[in-house]
């Protein structure tokens, strides 16, 4: 069984086409370019590729919510483009969505994983005993009764899984599912998928998280900027050889830090404490440099820099700017004095994800463009879309909502806030958490070239790698202390992890 074809791809494209803000066609774009991909029964295949790179997109077509506009689909057998087979497909290919909310739509769990069944016509005694045993299957028995809206990402997610393999698909697609999940989550995840693979499912696992693929696939499927790159044998492939193949450049490359003339101290912390987070913490930095703040989780980092920027209070300690004392008692008074910090938590404190990509960008000077009563969106558009292009966001216009774009795109809509705002110094709390590699390297680019403009800039990251390739200086945390700093030239991954 495990040798039958269960889904191929023969020169699949799909392409769209682009518009300007009013609507006007612009040009067409290629989101998938000549797949030819197959899945065996009962295979695990994972696809990775940088955000934006077309795994998404190509995975619909699977499901037969997108139709190739070259090429074709087939699915158990069964042509995508013929519409007879359309509701056998999508019983024989399930999709697991990135965001499980979008599955969720009943008033209690068990609405949710009935609702797949009964809109296939499977009778209702047949319905109810198959969400019993999907729930048990995904650990979520006892949580039937309970609303969807008081359950955990990783719980929502184990939801969205049962509702699918209640309709017992022979092909399983799940795109970015560990996205939002923590360690213990994804594991948990990992399991579930594990036995369904055992018991004869096909698996197409979609991420760019490489511990995703070493943990659960035989072969898998490269994408780059739309292209189909290539499949391997993930036993016969090495990380710097899938790097090279997601972004198109050596790993060594990933890193541009240019090289920066290092100026006068722009921020200084002397002394800081907060009680119960950290104590008698002092560090610098200057004009055109990368100050690494790092530690394990829980050292005392965001804490620190949530300090700075006034969203917490400190007891003790002294921050300086350009050698004058400072007093910051708000987040407004560290925009006006010329510090801005982008959080590690982007979605809920650096975007407001219903509004546009330019609103977004916008914000922090919005008093700028008029008043309340009159507001001059021409200019403010106009510098949204200058900020947003000089980050290299990805969208089709300013007008999309930020909800919209991928997790390295939004990041860059928070640099692109923070860059409308005249700021000195920029404290960027992991500001790659959660984007793929090639996003990650977008970002670093853009690190070094703000550092190069003249910005002085506190990267805080848990990654070894970024830290040693982007930071002049490594400010190391441990229990709420700096317990040591080292210059670029003398830091590695075993110095830091002795502090």
């Amino acid at each position: 069984m495990k040798n039958e074809e269960m889904l191929r791809t023969e020169n699949l494209t799909f392409e769209y086409i682009r518009r300007d803000e009013e609507g006007n066609v612009e040009g067409i774009t290629k989101a998938v370019d000549q797949v030819n991909l197959d899945v065996k029964r009962g295979e695990f295949i994972a696809v990775l590729g940088h955000n934006g790179s077309g795994k998404s997109t190509l995975a619909k077509h699977f499901n037969a919510l997108l139709y190739p506009t070259e090429g074709a689909v087939w699915v158990d057998g069964m042509n995508t483009l013929e519409d007879s087979h359309l509701w056998d497909i999508r019983q024989n290919a399930g999709m697991i969505f990135q965001n499980p909310d979008n599955q969720i739509i009943g008033q209690v769990v068990e609405e949710d994983v009935g609702f797949g069944p009964e809109n296939m016509g499977v009778p209702t005694q047949e319905i109810w005993q198959r969400v019993e045993e999907s729930l048990k299957a995904v650990g979520m028995y006892e949580y039937r009764k309970a609303s969807p809206n008081h359950l955990s990402g990783g719980q929502k997610q184990r939801v969205s899984i049962a509702g699918v393999i209640a309709m017992h698909p022979k092909c399983i697609i799940m795109d970015e599912p560990t996205a939002a999940l923590t360690k213990r989550e994804s594991e948990e995840l990992y399991k579930i998928t594990e036995k369904l693979r055992d018991e004869g499912a096909s698996i197409i696992f979609i991420s760019h998280r490489f511990e995703d693929m070493y943990r659960l696939a035989s072969r898998v499927t490269v994408f780059r900027d739309s292209q189909y790159i290539g499949c391997y044998q993930v036993d016969e492939i090495t990380n710097e050889e899938l790097i090279k193949a997601m972004v198109g450049r050596e790993i060594k490359d990933l890193f541009p830090k240019p090289d920066v003339e290092i100026g006068e101290e722009v921020l200084s912390v002397k002394h800081l404490s907060r009680v119960g987070y950290f104590k008698d913490v002092s560090f610098n930095v200057r004009k055109g440099e990368i100050l690494g703040l790092t530690g394990l989780v829980g050292a005392g980092r965001t804490e620190v820099c949530e300090t700075i920027f006034g969203l917490e209070k400190a007891e003790e300690g002294e921050i300086y700017l350009n050698g004058q004392k400072v007093r910051i008692q708000c987040p407004q008074d560290a925009m006006k004095l010329g510090i801005g910090y982008l959080p590690e938590d982007r979605q809920h404190q650096g975007l407001i994800l219903d509004w546009e990509i330019g609103r977004n960008i916008t914000l922090p000077i919005i008093d700028q463009f008029g008043s309340k009563i009159w507001l001059n969106e021409k200019k403010e558009r106009e510098l949204a879309k200058e900020q947003a292009e000089r980050v290299d966001t990805k969208a089709l216009t300013i007008f999309v909502k930020a909800s919209a774009l991928s997790g390295g795109n939004q990041q860059k809509v928070v640099v692109a806030k923070l860059l409308s705002a005249d700021l000195k110094v920029l404290i960027l709390d992991e500001p790659t958490k959660g984007v793929d590699v090639g996003a990650k390297a977008a970002i670093y680019k853009i690190m070094g070239d703000l550092a190069k403009s003249g910005y002085a800039i506190v990267m805080v990251s848990s990654e070894m790698p970024e830290i040693l390739g982007m930071c002049d200086r490594i400010s190391v945390m441990c229990d709420g202390r700096v317990t040591g700093e080292l210059n670029c030239g003398e830091a590695t991954q075993e110095r830091i992890l002795e502090h």
